[in-house]
């Protein structure tokens, strides 16, 4: 069974782009309105110069003798020149007949413009111009006569204008867009934040903790957060039939067991043939394997259920160790074992003492197991940096190296273990109990002398 999540793409990359895109959709549409707004300003301006060149030469027409006359003003002319290089054109025409001025300068009488002004852009010399042209009646003795003034200027000043506009305007857009990039992907992160946080709050959870996620999530992650507290809801409830299962089967076997093993030991003494012997021998060696596996499973459903529900309270190791020792002191004294205990008084540390001292039973019972007859167990009670340590040293075959890695796990035993009578959830319960209390089982093999020592580490508080 795989472990790994199916995963189909990136909401945060997803987002991300999305909006690299929204910034560049801005960033393009920015750039197109400022210089839609300056082109605009810019024609404008220079409409409004030239309106007022050919006003200024329609004002200094005049009729006398009954001819039309016209006297150039010097400023007419100027204000063009002093707002830019371009070069200037003019052309003044009276009921059609030309007067003064360029006289191939295109017509603008088809262009739109404002009131009695017509503009035109068009091409004049070579080079791209803006013309107005602006008309004036005036009386004659003869009849009206119409006059217009036709102004015009090339197109370079602005069009260089225009062009620092567009740089500067390409740096506003990518400027804007690097802006908007930065806090897109801000925005993406902050987006799967509460997404990150949740997987951190469940991922460090450990495995009997099922406990419904109270944490405050965003509206749109709050289906996800029921729907992940509904499961780990069935699933806690599962888990508790099982161990309830378990605990009552192994409750009920127990019994059946002793009452058995009583009536093979009396039937032992009362059987002479060897082979019978021999067959009653290995049938009470079954009943303790079977009863022993009962009580370990007993023992590891109740650390299952109390993992959930701590009792913490201040706790002396050395002492909590010496009463254990006297519990099982008898069991040793009848195997011809010696059990110590050795140590100073000890920091106290924080946890339930029913479920380190269940733990501390299992191991005491395999270190008494795996002791050859004769031989000592010896408990110590130490202080390393942050931890205070309980081990569990005996003289018996030691940890296969290749099997460490995989005692603690259910119904795990090692090799060398094979013919001694157990179950394989001793170390599973012990382990158990030090992660519920933040710390952790090591397993070793002594040095220098044969046996294995297992040591509990407990933070201290």
């Amino acid at each position: 069974m795989t472990l790994e999540a199916n995963i189909s793409g990136s909401i945060r990359r997803r987002l991300t782009l999305q909006l690299l895109g929204i910034a560049a959709v801005l960033a393009a549409l920015l750039f197109v309105m400022v210089m839609t707004y300056a082109k605009q300003v810019a024609e404008e301006s220079q409409d409004n110069i030239l309106s007022a060149s050919a006003t200024s030469i329609l004002d200094s027409a005049a009729i006398q003798s009954g001819e039309v006359t016209v006297d150039i003003p010097y400023s007419a002319l100027s204000m063009l020149g002093n707002v830019s290089d371009d070069r200037v054109f003019y052309r003044v025409v009276a009921d059609g007949k030309y007067l003064t001025g360029y006289e191939s300068l295109p017509d603008a009488y088809t262009a739109k413009g404002r009131e009695n002004h017509r503009f035109i852009t068009s091409h004049y010399l070579g080079e791209s111009i803006r013309m107005v042209s602006a008309t004036r009646r005036l009386s004659n003795a003869s009849g009206p006569v119409e006059v217009t003034v036709s102004v015009a200027q090339t197109l370079k000043r602005q069009r260089e204008t225009l062009e620092r506009i567009s740089t500067n305007a390409a740096y506003l857009g990518f400027g804007f867009f690097i802006a908007a990039a930065v806090l897109g992907v801000l925005t993406a992160q902050s987006a799967v934040r509460p997404v990150q946080t949740l997987a951190n709050s469940v991922s460090r959870r450990g495995p009997q903790d099922l406990r419904a996620v109270q944490a405050p999530v965003p509206g749109e992650m709050a289906p996800l957060v029921v729907a992940l507290n509904r499961f780990m809801a069935r699933l806690k409830k599962s888990l508790t039939r099982s161990e309830e299962f378990i605990a009552e089967a192994a409750h009920r076997i127990r019994t059946p067991l002793a009452v058995l093993r009583t009536q093979a030991e009396i039937a032992l003494r009362r059987v002479e043939r060897p082979e019978n012997r021999a067959a009653l021998k290995e049938m009470i060696r079954a009943i303790d394997e079977s009863s022993r596996a009962a009580g370990q499973l007993l023992d590891h459903a109740m650390v299952s259920f109390r993992t959930d529900h701590l009792e913490v309270k201040e706790i002396n190791l050395l002492e909590l160790a010496d009463e254990t020792l006297e519990r099982l002191r008898p069991l040793a004294e009848m195997q011809d074992k010696t059990l110590s205990l050795h140590g100073k008084e000890p920091p106290y540390i924080k946890g339930d003492a029913i479920l380190i001292q269940n733990a501390l039973s299992n191991i005491l019972d395999n270190a008494i197991k795996y002791a050859p007859q004769g031989e000592d167990v010896k408990i110590t009670v130490t202080h390393e940096e942050k931890w205070m340590v309980l081990s569990v040293y005996d003289q018996g075959p030691g940890f296969a190296p290749e099997d460490i890695e995989k005692l603690t796990e259910r119904f795990s035993r090692g090799k060398n273990a094979e013919d001694t009578v157990g179950s394989g959830l001793g170390l599973t319960i012990a382990e158990e109990v030090t992660q519920a209390h933040g710390g952790h089982l090591k397993l070793s093999n002594r040095t220098n002398v044969r046996g294995a020592c297992v040591s509990f580490y407990f933070p201290q508080s």
